[in-house]
């Protein structure tokens, strides 16, 4: 029987053919155990051949900057987020300052992940209100929020976290922004208090908008 040594477990990282990957799919694809997996990873790790990015999550480095959002679907392997928040806004073009965490909008808990590619905060939403969001278009295979939702799922955390979402320095909408969608957005929270407090934040944020053309 052949032995699970580093360099036969990189012949298996080789065939999966992308520079993120799971122990579970080394697993799967070599037969070995996954005590034996880990054991020969961590080596690969030692010598700098691989990056342990999180909890059963790996790398190849290379000449490319791993990006953040390329390890979205292995850190959330069995639930469906999508990018939200100030995250998305900047993504859209709305928020000039790039954030320093990425934000996501889950049905699970909230929490904060740290990982070697960056730091995750994820926020819980209702399931009524978990639309919104398709896949992004530019570099990369990942959820996100549609611009007129990433601006409500901003002012809904607000009325909870008032100082880290409802106040945006410098903020800028294209011409292709809808105001009355996002309005019809605000009108599918079923808090009414809360309801009501984003629907003024938003109007708030209406008046003092800084239309860029293009």
């Amino acid at each position: 029987m052949e032995t699970a040594t580093p360099q036969n477990i990189m012949v298996f990282i080789k065939r999966l053919g992308r520079p993120v990957f799971t122990t579970h799919e080394l697993v799967s694809i070599s037969g070995k155990s996954a005590s034996t997996i880990v054991q020969s990873l961590n080596r690969l790790e030692q010598k700098g051949l691989l990056i342990k990015i999180y909890r059963g999550i790996w790398a190849e480095p290379g000449a490319k900057v791993l990006s953040s959002f390329e390890i979205i679907p292995y850190l959330f392997p069995r639930q469906r987020v999508y990018v939200s928040f100030i995250t998305a806004l900047h993504l859209h073009g709305i928020v000039e300052q790039i954030p320093q965490v990425i934000t996501v909008a889950s049905l699970s808990h909230t929490r904060t992940i740290r990982t070697k590619a960056g730091v995750f905060s994820v926020h819980q939403l209702t399931p009524g209100f978990f639309s919104g969001f398709d896949w992004y278009k530019g570099e990369g295979s990942f959820l996100i929020a549609e611009p007129e939702k990433a601006l409500i799922d901003s002012l809904y955390l607000s009325s909870r976290k008032k100082k880290q979402f409802g106040h945006f320095p410098e903020i800028h909408f294209s011409k292709e922004f809808s105001f009355k969608k996002a309005a019809r957005w605000v009108e599918r929270i079923a808090e009414k208090k809360i309801r009501q407090y984003v629907l003024e934040k938003l109007k708030t944020v209406e008046k003092q908008k800084s239309l860029v053309v293009g």
